[in-house]
């Protein structure tokens, strides 16, 4: 079940409000103890988050659950770059944020009201400090807001009391964003300036019914291991012509390459002509195909 973007949260008695984690949304599969864990586009993460893995199969029960993969910091805070680097330098504290119950010990729950497939969950859970229940308050958006600003997190989710879990986007639930972030496809790179190496920014695309069109450049966020990491992701899939079919960028000379590739950004604001400003790189979206990236109105 996928959110709208909604512009300002609200308050509203027939509402629950959650925390926006930042990292990767994962289903979970448990039957007869054994675990599968993978992404929203089929990708596998049993090897990746074993961590994740093991905690699961403390619940007795056969479920599905859907939650989000996050890294926190020190403070508690989700960061998506610690993510990006977890399983190479194992720094943070990994977690699944469980927040939905799909299926449970042969019913499917789909039809229950949001309320009710929450309080099955709580109750199955076995919390420790891999797996953790994903929880809400109710009626107070406003409040939750002013925290989630407070804190620096990326937002908030507004969840429809009554919604049932449906496989698609939905009005039923909302993403009302503190820091506005947005997953773009990588489309070329320029060349480095000054003492920087392997590449100067890279060049974002979206599509647009189909065509990709151009969003904007990225060279902040990165650091000298990130440049050279990204680089070995970008090398393989060079080509000679531009992939954008909806106006190419023709200021700035840069080299092409296969639209396979979605980072998340931060940035400022959407320009009239569709252009991010300040566009930050937070990290790679391994979870997340090409095709299905466009712009989050």
């Amino acid at each position: 079940m996928l959110a709208e973007l909604a512009d300002f949260p609200f308050d509203n008695k027939d509402w629950v409000y959650e925390i926006k984690w930042d990292g990767y949304r994962a289903i979970s599969q448990i039957h007869k103890g054994n675990v599968r864990l993978y992404s929203r586009n089929n990708i596998d993460f049993n090897e990746r988050y074993p961590e994740i893995v093991d905690a699961l199969k403390t619940i007795k029960h056969d479920v599905v659950i859907d939650g989000e993969i996050v890294v926190l910091d020190k403070d508690g805070k989700a960061q998506f770059q610690l993510m990006q680097d977890y399983r190479k330098h194992k720094q943070g504290q990994l977690v699944y944020y469980a927040f939905d119950l799909i299926y449970l010990d042969g019913y499917d729950t789909r039809a229950l009201h949001l309320t009710e497939r929450k309080k099955f969950l709580k109750k199955i859970l076995k919390e420790n400090k891999v797996l953790k229940y994903s929880d809400h308050i109710e009626e107070r958006g406003l409040k939750l807001y002013s925290l989630a600003q407070k804190k620096g997190y990326e937002g908030i989710m507004a969840k429809l009391k009554s919604s049932k879990y449906t496989s698609h986007r939905t009005a039923d639930w909302l993403k009302i964003k503190n820091i506005q972030t947005q997953e773009a496809i990588v489309c070329g790179f320029t060349k480095p300036k000054g003492t920087r190496k392997e590449f100067g920014a890279l060049v974002l695309g979206l599509y647009d019914n189909n065509e990709l069109r151009y969003v904007g450049h990225t060279g902040g966020g990165f650091d000298q291991q990130k440049l050279k990491d990204v680089m070995k992701l970008l090398k393989p899939l060079v080509i000679k012509k531009t992939p954008f079919t909806i106006e190419p960028p023709t200021n700035t000379p840069a080299t092409w390459i296969k639209p396979e590739i979605v980072v998340q950004v931060k940035f400022s604001e959407w320009t009239n002509d569709g252009v991010m400003r300040q566009p930050v790189f937070l990290g790679i979206r391994e979870d997340k195909k090409a095709i299905d990236v466009t712009d989050e109105k």
